[in-house]
């Protein structure tokens, strides 16, 4: 559970509590829905340490507990003009490497840009080996859904440096033995998007934001819509600051099965209301911030998680 400080306004004598409230040591000190009997009652709670539940309800939408990882597929957003290319390479821009992984997707009929957002069951798996136009070595997946058959087609997706990869091939053979791996087709051709900026991938992350002002204490919820090596997208319900404005954010994210909580500085550079930003989010501020003095960990951890997802969840590219 992941506590944050409750402000004197959010406590409102003689209406239901939104969340429950605890003291400092985790113990429940009011339900949800419990009601502050008066004046007395409520300066008392604000006397103590008294905390909520760090949560994030957008509105018209409850975001449960699961809101830490990454969103579900929203649908695609088109890049700026100058954010992403549409290229055709070579196998060997993809510098696929032994232990390399891939996505295999077994598909329908796709073009080009649904090999990187299609909703379609993956799998992952690895690169063993492969022979310049004859075959290319993957491990077979381990996942006890993969139904793969003998000259099935699929499209396999990778990622290397600031580039993601597609391209169709067919299973030319499924081997037992010593282990089970697939022989592929050698493609003949790969096509790509570059990213012209840090990558960024569409989220659904909880954070706690607090003003590094002097004397501001204040911690406000925000959500973070997506993030890069270099900054993030929050939206809140009220202003964060103002354009220069340094920010506290603290939030956890998942690495390889594995929540990373990571407490950084941000730059606001810009700010937006939400009715003009964006229509799916009325009501909501959009705040542009960048990351500022990140320590060596967490450019890794951030690195790390935004890579993953470019691997394992190509359509959430932004």
């Amino acid at each position: 559970m992941s506590l944050i400080s409750a402000n004197s306004n959010e406590i409102v004598v003689g209406k239901p509590l939104p969340w429950a409230l605890y003291d400092c040591e985790h113990n429940l000190l009011l339900a949800q829905g419990d009601i502050v009997r008066d004046d007395k009652h409520r300066d008392t709670l604000l006397a103590g340490s008294i905390c909520h539940e760090l949560s994030w309800e957008a509105p018209g939408k409850e975001v449960g507990e699961d809101s830490f990882s990454v969103a579900e597929e929203a649908p695609p957003k088109q890049p700026a003009e100058n954010e992403t290319e549409k290229k055709s390479y070579t196998f060997d821009d993809m510098k696929l490497k032994v232990g390399d992984r891939l996505n295999l997707e077994v598909p329908a009929d796709h073009d080009f840009r649904s090999k990187f957002q299609s909703p379609n069951e993956r799998y992952l798996v690895k690169v063993i080996g492969f022979l310049k136009g004859a075959s290319l070595l993957v491990t077979a997946p381990t996942t006890v859904n993969a139904q793969l058959i003998g000259g099935k087609k699929v499209i396999m997706r990778s990622f290397s440096g600031q580039n993601a990869f597609g391209f169709s091939c067919s299973i030319e053979r499924i081997c037992k033995v010593p282990y089970e791996y697939l022989h592929l087709s050698f493609p003949d051709s790969v096509e790509g998007i570059v990213i012209r900026k840090a990558p960024r991938i569409k989220t659904r992350i909880i954070a706690a934001v607090q003003d590094s002002k002097p004397g501001t204490a204040e911690q406000i919820s925000a959500l973070i819509s997506d993030i890069s090596a270099s900054g993030a997208s929050l939206d809140a319900k009220q202003p964060l600051g103002g354009k220069g404005d340094i920010l506290h954010l603290s939030f956890r994210m998942p690495l390889h099965n594995i929540d990373a909580y990571l407490s950084v500085k941000g730059v606001i550079r810009a700010v937006l209301n939400g009715d003009a930003a964006d229509t799916a989010k009325p009501g909501l501020i959009h705040h542009g911030i960048e990351f500022h003095e990140l320590q060596p960990n967490d450019c890794v951890v951030l690195q790390s998680m935004v890579y993953q997802q470019m691997i394992e969840n190509p359509h959430k590219l932004m």
